[in-house]
């Protein structure tokens, strides 16, 4: 049976019984508590465990509250003994990364321990104020390019793309799924932002197929976002022509075996995938008006086979 996380009583009643406070369907009851509990399941199980700081997949509990955007849960963790300043993955602490999140006040920075750098103060306040432009908006069966340096004009150039029928695309848009996606893959949107451009389709793959992303990419970088509602957001990177990364999944958390700059990115835009996809290319758009639409021009791509670069 699953767990109440949040539920003081009943998970201290089964610990009581003699559930084990150190391990939970093949993971820590302590960091399942720290992403989903309540601060009194926290200090419960922080209590029972033998070492607070104990780590699951290179992770303490505490990093995983701080990711998690949990701070009560933080606190009750520090007060049970766990240490904010343990340096995990790419070189963060906890205490350190959350002094980039929206609570950089969460634990007192001791003498002597270094706070951010001017580069990652900066990174940290576009991340902050990328994700509030942007806010949240419905995008499942979204695809998308950003694309750094080139404006709408330039991208439509590089994908020979000519002027879209308006009845048509206005047909797509109400019901896109009533027609067949051989017909409509072609059609995009393309609008200029500050920093780049971004290429969207709202119900297709189009924008992060290899055919795209590489005469998108020539001379600079994109990152492309499918949201596809099977199996998640994937994403793909394209420099100067060539495809260097697929299969990604952009907002989700920092992972073991990250550099600094990607436990950041990771922290700054977990579950703003498009924000990390603007990001990534040094996009700074004022709001969602390049994904959600209107887009500064529809075009039609030429017929060719995009799977194939």
């Amino acid at each position: 049976m699953g767990w109440d996380w949040t539920d003081h009583g009943d998970i201290r009643e089964r610990l009581e019984r003699g559930a084990d406070p150190e391990a939970w369907s093949g993971g820590r009851p302590l960091h399942r508590a720290a992403v989903l509990g309540s601060p009194q399941v926290v200090a419960e199980l922080a209590r029972r465990v033998a070492d607070v700081d104990a780590l699951e997949r290179g992770v303490t509990a505490l990093w995983e509250a701080v990711v998690s955007r949990q701070p009560d849960n933080a606190l009750a963790l520090v007060a049970a003994g766990a240490d904010p300043w343990r340096e995990l993955i790419g070189g963060w602490s906890p205490g350190r990364l959350s002094l980039a999140g929206p609570t950089p006040h969460l634990f007192a920075l001791p003498a002597g321990e270094r706070g951010l750098t001017e580069a990652e103060r900066t990174t940290a306040a576009e991340g902050l104020r990328l994700v509030e432009a942007l806010g949240r908006f419905h995008y499942e069966g979204t695809g998308l390019a950003c694309v750094a340096g080139i404006d709408a004009v330039e991208a439509v150039s590089r994908l020979q793309a000519t002027p879209a029928d308006h009845g048509l695309v206005e047909e797509v848009l109400e019901a896109p799924y009533t027609h067949e996606m051989d017909d409509i893959l072609q059609i995009i949107g393309v609008t200029s932002v500050p920093g780049g451009c971004v290429v969207t389709q709202p119900w297709g793959c189009a924008p992060s197929t290899p055919g795209v992303l590489t005469r998108l990419s020539v001379g600079t970088v994109c990152y492309s976002l499918y949201a596809n509602a099977k199996s998640g957001n994937q994403g793909s990177i394209a420099r100067d022509g060539t495809i260097d990364g697929w299969d990604l999944s952009p907002g989700g958390g920092p992972h073991e075996g990250d550099s600094a700059e990607e436990v950041l990115a990771a922290y700054l835009y977990q579950y703003h995938a498009v924000a990390y996809a603007c990001a990534f290319a040094g996009l700074r758009p004022a709001d969602a008006r390049a994904v959600t639409g209107p887009p500064d021009v529809w075009v039609q791509l030429p017929r060719r086979d995009y799977w194939s670069q």
